[in-house]
């Protein structure tokens, strides 16, 4: 029985992108498990987009076919508009919306209290975790 490929946005500051690309190496190497990454890459030509509301759009077109939303949930967060905006497409942009899996960065306590409103789950930095809880959440 083939095991079940995930699809997945990770919503993140590119002020931090080294968590990003912790995220990603760690989802990597964890066993049996296979997904597609449809995050914005910060060299991706979806930021050339002439505006921000054909940004908005490309995001949601990248978004679509997704089973879950990865926040990163530090603090930092709470001042990104384009994390809120990803947040607002995840939760109001499709029929069913896509559940929003926060995730607490590695040795941090405080989380965004924005993100922590709109996370259908939050979880540490633990592969396990991340892991259970993305197949937790796509059904």
């Amino acid at each position: 029985m083939p095991l079940k490929t995930y699809n997945i946005f990770l919503s993140h500051s590119w002020s931090y992108s080294d968590a990003y690309e912790k995220l990603m190496k760690l989802l990597k190497e964890a066993p049996y498990f296979y997904f597609k990454d449809y995050s914005v890459p910060k060299d991706d030509p979806i930021h050339n987009a002439p505006n921000s509301e054909a940004l908005y759009e490309a995001i949601k077109r990248q978004m679509a076919p997704c089973h879950v939303v990865l926040v990163m949930a530090g603090v930092y967060a709470t001042y990104s508009t384009w994390i809120k905006k990803e947040i607002k497409i995840a939760k109001t942009e499709f029929s069913n919306p896509k559940p929003i899996i926060a995730i607490k960065p590695w040795a941090q306590t405080n989380i965004s209290q924005f993100v922590q409103e709109h996370a259908d789950e939050i979880v540490g930095w633990n592969t396990n975790s991340i892991v259970s809880t993305i197949r937790k959440w796509a059904l």
